[in-house]
Formats: C-alpha cells, sequence, structure tokens
C-alpha cells in the first residue's frame, strides 16, 4: 500500500511540474485577469461580473493578435537584415525564447 500511495504521488509531482513549465492558455490568462478584477466582490455579483468578464471578446487593436503572432512580428523585424541559414537561426532562437 506505501509503494502505491507513493507511487500516485510522485505521478502527481511529475504531472504538477509538466504543467508549470507551459505557458497558461489564453482563456487561462483570461481567467487570472478576470478573477483579479473581480476584487473583493462575493455571491450572485461575483459569478455575474466573472460571467460577463469571461463572456466579453477582446478589444481590437492594432497591436492585437494572439501571443505567437505578436512573438513573430517582434522577431520578424529584430531579424531585419539577416538572410538564408543565419535569419533561420535567429528565428528560430528567437521564437523558441521565453517571455
Amino acid at each position: 500500500m506505501k509503494r502505491f500511495t507513493l507511487a500516485i504521488a510522485l505521478g502527481c509531482a511529475a504531472l504538477a511540474a509538466h504543467a508549470a513549465d507551459k505557458e497558461p492558455t489564453a482563456q487561462q490568462s483570461k481567467m487570472g485577469t478576470c478573477n483579479k478584477d473581480a476584487g473583493d466582490k462575493k455571491g450572485d455579483e461575483r459569478k455575474a461580473f466573472m460571467k460577463e468578464c469571461l463572456s466579453a471578446k477582446p478589444a481590437a487593436t492594432a497591436a492585437s493578435g494572439t501571443p505567437q503572432q505578436q512573438k513573430m512580428k517582434a522577431c520578424n523585424a529584430d531579424a531585419k537584415g539577416k538572410t538564408g541559414d543565419e535569419r533561420k537561426a535567429f528565428m528560430k532562437e528567437c521564437l523558441s525564447a521565453k517571455g
């Protein structure tokens, strides 16, 4: 029984570590933002606020797009003047960089 419990605990720890390495999805980020914006609202007021906040569409701006699209635009701008293998290597490094 101890081995089974240990195996379950190790499995959970591995899953948690793997999940911590991934960037949050757009929905997870939105949930975090709405949760912060909800502040100290409680009960039905909070429920209504969260429903409205989570269903709201993001405002369209010139800088809109997914984080990946924004990163691609920034990397493309930084890669000006580079060609061929140099550009390919730069773009690979730039796009895979965190943050």
